[in-house]
């Protein structure tokens, strides 16, 4: 097998899903704390598609495909609540947003 061993991969995951952790937790942008979340969904594709290629098996690129499919429905879901409030001058912070009543 050629290129980087499984360790780099799951090193660059542990990173990735580092950053996207403490990008929810220290930021109070909604649009911020999404990225986030984003950039943890993708560090579990990523472990799921290197073990896929350590084991040989296609099992983990399906469930990153079904990961992706779950991101893509979450951002869009996310921006457009983001969009929604904006339009009624709603304070974006996520602290203060604590109820979601209409």
């Amino acid at each position: 097998m050629l290129g980087p061993g499984i360790a780099s991969y799951l090193i660059v995951s542990v990173v990735l899903f580092g950053i996207g952790s403490l990008g929810v937790l220290v930021r109070r942008s909604p649009l911020i704390v999404l990225l986030s979340l984003e950039l943890m969904l993708n560090s579990a594709n990523l472990t799921l598609i290197a073990f896929s290629r350590h084991v040989g098996g296609e099992d983990g690129q399906i469930f990153a495909l079904a990961v992706m499919v779950v991101a893509a429905s979450e951002a869009v879901v996310g921006l457009g609540l983001i969009v929604a409030m904006s339009r009624f001058t709603v304070d974006l912070d996520v602290d203060k947003l604590r109820m979601l009543r209409g």
